[in-house]
């Protein structure tokens, strides 16, 4: 893992195509749900041991038509061995249930009316689940029982998954004139049949249909010796019926009603027309005050009129409403689809628009009839704005997680490019939930020919998976500051280490997840959630261990502030005041000196060229001016002018003198630096810059000897060139690079050696002199503490020692 995470952020070519795969991979994921690969939906269907039939024959048909259809229904269900009883309910609703409570079944009391419950067996011990059974049984029996009756409606009411609507799809229509609104509700309504995928459209209004009035007529009443009274009861009394008195018994406290009216036989009209009524008044007659039978046709006028049907208002408004219900699919493809053949063939009539501004009601539209200029307002409600509600309020959580996240990140980090990152990561894990649930989709519709949704709980695991995913990026992100911050680790190499180390804990955390959603990704109702954890934790793991370190590596936040030297090995001297000189300059790659040392580590004559200065060029062209070679200090002592002192040894300057010397020098020599480019937001003015690195090269140098000034030359190159190839970039050099440089350093003096000019012979000849001089102050030692036994011998011992020191000294 350690180094196929060092090779891609290693490699401007590989973090490009990482980046590329998953900028690709997020819009391939966003567009497969517009392009229909990945279907929305708010709940799946839900498998229940219950479901209605709801029957509405024609406004004016009677209770007996109404039982035929019902009975025609209950025969053919009669043969499904799923069923294990039904219930009718003619005239009027079933006792309130789930479903019933919305769509207003206790308000059914008309003959027209009827109810059908459906008991099934349990759903865990059948294999067709309730909504598959709908789908089976509605078009049968709508073929079945739908004709026997005009204008039948037969509805199948499941019992819904979520919250109860009037329907899945629901039209309001708002107009004061009520045949404006029932002229443009029968054209949506034949819309609305023609739509795949949308089956049991009602239209929720009363026909208006034909009906006759019998009118008393009070003159032939009266010259008829027949008073309108009786008359009146007669004509009540055959057609409605009456009670007429009361039956008292001995086992009952209150009284017995005895209800009177003409039989069905006598009662029934073969044809809605004025003259089979007339034929039934006929046989209808009443005894006057001479007692004569006197027909009621004689006495009663038959007028025809219209019905007055039903007025639904809400808010104040009247209102007709279009109710549709979706087979199999989701309500937003159908509703989409309705609404552009709405555009298309009202536009004849009306002119369309859309209702401007952005709501929950982003599909209502407005239309204008061309002829009255009547103004009709077309809203879509039920499950369909149930959903749209839903989908804000999880998209507004979603969006408030997203803020707090990144806010909280800014106050932890005080970064935002590292706040970033965290977001980033935690919202790719998108690419997963819906990948997962276009896989699971394919699936489904294998084996059991149904569609896999994305729906609401499909959202609150993506939501909850964010938490997950930030979790992972920040021990990656923690891990590598803290790395780099006190094992002095390089940036790139710590970003390896950090992914391969959490690699176990970040992997280990996912499986966790993925076993758990095991158990809820075959619930039909938090399915999508399982599918969202499962999927999403997958990809979220991807993202974290191969696209979180590309971002990190292109984060500067990501190195600390302030770098503290814990290891022992990283307090010398030039070590320090390399660090120092070098995080005043702003961070860049030389490219070409980068491209000139790719074959090795060092170049012992290394020399910037004019066109690729840069600013480690002319920092190293300083210093190397401020450490002269053997052959240069001559040509520099002769050249000094009077107000310059030279650059002495140890034993002709005292120590402070010395560093004073040197310091100045150093610093006179980064004071002649051409201008920099210093990044405002670190560096506000150049004059603290100065000041403050002037302060750290007078604290930290500790340079004595012209030998000790060559060898650190000669390291601060090897540590040059080393960072120029492993380390650009990064502000602090460290440990591993150290021993690296070293290393390199090494070879400079294999390299010298070989040439004829080590300068490691020259060391070694310092040092044996230093081990002279104290051989020789140990000599001085033991000759002080033994007596002067000849005076002759220890001088003539004395001038010879002289000369030979004399002959040394001018040897050197």
């Amino acid at each position: 893992m350690e180094k196929i995470v060092y090779k891609i952020i290693n490699s401007k070519r590989n973090k490009w195509i990482v980046t590329l795969i998953v900028l690709f991979s997020m819009g391939a994921a966003v567009m497969m749900i517009p392009t229909k690969l990945v279907l929305a939906r708010m709940l799946p269907g839900k498998s229940a041991n219950t479901m209605s039939i709801y029957v509405d024959t024609a406004t004016n048909a009677s209770i007996k038509e109404t039982q035929s259809v019902t009975t025609c229904i209950v025969n053919y269900l009669k043969q499904e061995r799923e069923i294990t009883d039904m219930e009718v309910y003619l005239g009027q609703g079933a006792p309130l249930d789930y479903a019933g409570l919305v769509k207003g079944s206790s308000l059914k009391r008309m003959k027209n009316q009827a109810e059908i419950v459906l008991n099934f067996t349990n759903k865990n011990d059948r294999d067709e689940p309730t909504y598959m059974m709908a789908h089976r049984l509605r078009p049968l029996i709508q073929g079945e029982c739908g004709s026997i009756v005009p204008h039948t409606s037969i509805k199948f009411t499941e019992m819904p998954a979520g919250p109860p609507t009037l329907a899945t799809i629901v039209v309001e229509l708002y107009n004061p004139d009520e045949k404006a609104l029932r002229k443009i509700a029968a054209q949506i309504a034949d819309i609305l049949e023609d739509t795949d995928g949308l089956v049991d459209i009602d239209v929720m209004q009363d026909d208006i249909y034909t009906k006759y009035n019998l009118v008393p007529d009070k003159e032939k009443i009266i010259l008829s010796g027949l008073n309108v009274e009786q008359v009146n009861q007669i004509i009540y009394l055959a057609f409605k019926g009456m009670p007429i008195a009361e039956k008292n018994t001995k086992n009952q406290q209150d009284q017995i009603p005895i209800f009177l009216r003409l039989n069905e036989e006598t009662r029934h009209v073969e044809a809605d027309t004025e003259s089979s009524l007339l034929s039934k008044l006929v046989s209808l007659e009443l005894m006057n005050d001479k007692g004569m039978m006197v027909p009621i046709s004689e006495v009663v006028e038959i007028k025809s009129a219209k019905s007055s049907p039903t007025i639904f208002r809400k808010n104040l408004k009247n209102m007709v409403t279009i109710t549709a219900e979706c087979d199999m699919v989701s309500q937003v493809y159908p509703l989409l689809e309705a609404r552009e053949k709405m555009l298309e063939v009202l536009k004849a009539d009306y002119n369309m628009s859309k209702v401007p501004g952005i709501n929950t009601y982003m599909f209502d539209l407005i239309a204008v009839d061309k002829k009255t200029g009547d103004k009709i307002l077309i809203r879509w409600d039920g499950e369909m704005k149930v959903s749209l509600d839903t989908f804000r309020d999880l998209g507004g959580a979603f969006i408030a997680a997203l803020v707090l996240m990144f806010l909280l990140m800014v106050v932890y980090y005080k970064s935002f490019a590292l706040s970033g990152i965290v977001l980033v990561g935690s919202f790719l894990s998108i690419i997963g939930v819906i990948v997962g649930h276009w896989v699971t989709d394919k699936i489904a519709l294998y084996a059991t020919d149904t569609h896999f949704f994305l729906t609401a709980t499909s959202l609150i695991g993506f939501i909850s998976l964010m938490g997950i995913s930030a979790r992972s990026s920040l021990l990656l992100i923690d891990f590598s500051k803290s790395l780099i911050a006190h094992e002095g680790m390089e940036k790139k190499r710590a970003i390896a280490v950090a992914t391969a180390t959490r690699a176990k804990p970040i992997m280990l955390t996912a499986i966790a997840i993925i076993l758990g959603s095991l158990l809820l990704a075959t619930d039909p109702i938090f399915g999508g959630l399982g599918i969202a954890l499962i999927f999403g934790s997958i990809a979220a793991t991807l993202v974290s261990l191969y696209f979180i370190p590309v971002l990190m590596d292109n984060a500067k936040a990501l190195m600390p502030n302030e770098h503290e030297f814990e290891d022992q090995g990283r307090s010398g001297t030039w070590c320090i005041l390399t660090d120092n000189i070098k995080s005043m300059f702003p961070k860049g790659e030389d490219k070409k000196s980068k491209a000139h040392h790719n074959d090795t580590l060092l170049y012992e004559d290394y020399e910037c060229e004019d066109d690729t200065r840069t600013t480690w060029c002319r920092l190293i062209d300083n210093v190397k001016s401020f450490f002269p070679d053997e052959k240069e200090k001559k040509s520099d002592v002769k050249k000094l002018p009077e107000d310059d002192v030279p650059l002495q040894h140890e034993e002709d300057t005292p120590e402070a003198e010395n560093k004073v010397m040197l310091s100045t020098k150093l610093t006179e020599s980064i004071k002649a630096l051409p201008s920099l480019k210093i990044d405002t937001k670190v560096y506000k003015k150049n004059k603290m810059l100065w000041n403050e690195m002037i302060d750290k090269v007078k604290a930290f140098l500790n340079l004595k000897t012209e030998d000790e000034i060559d060898h650190a030359y000669e390291k601060a190159k090897a540590e040059r060139d080393f960072i120029n190839l492993h380390n650009t970039g990064n502000k602090q050099f460290q440990k591993k690079d150290l021993d690296k440089a070293i290393e390199s350093y090494e070879k400079a003096l294999k390299i010298k050696e070989d040439k004829g000019t080590s300068f490691k012979l020259e060391l070694a000849k310092v040092q044996k002199e230093k081990e002279e001089k104290k051989q020789k102050q140990k000599e001085d030692k033991t000759h002080e503490e033994k007596p002067k036994k000849d005076d002759s011998k220890d001088k003539s011992d004395t001038k010879k020692e002289k000369k030979s020191k004399k002959k040394k000294d001018d040897k050197e």
